[in-house]
């Protein structure tokens, strides 16, 4: 008589999943607010440390290469370090949602929103 109920198990299976996968994927959004990469140019001389979500927390200068005549390589050692740092961010933030798929049996190459 209720032949066709088997499917809702099923598809209660699945909303409890994507509920879970849901509540996880805020948990790792928060996280990754928390953890911190550090970028670096000219042998350490500037740093950028950002957050895994790629926003800036702090620049370090060394104060050895404040000169008026290097005021563009200056300028670069800064962009290099901060783009160091962000590329590390999202390399970080790509291996925490590998990690997030692969505990729940999902394909680690499978793009989620993020």
């Amino acid at each position: 008589m209720f032949k066709g109920l088997g499917g809702l198990g099923d598809m209660g299976k699945m909303m409890k999943a994507a509920q879970e996968m849901q509540t996880k994927m805020t948990a790792l959004q928060e996280e990754l607010t928390r953890i911190t990469v550090t970028g670096a140019s000219g042998a350490g001389m500037v740093t950028a440390t950002a957050t895994a979500k790629g926003e800036l927390t702090s620049l370090s200068i060394d104060p050895s290469i404040f000169n008026a005549d290097d005021k563009e390589m200056v300028e670069d050692l800064i962009l290099a370090a901060i783009k160091d740092a962000q590329g590390k961010a999202q390399e970080r933030t790509q291996e925490e949602m590998r990690k997030l798929q692969e505990s729940m049996g999902l394909p680690a190459d499978m793009n989620l929103p993020f």
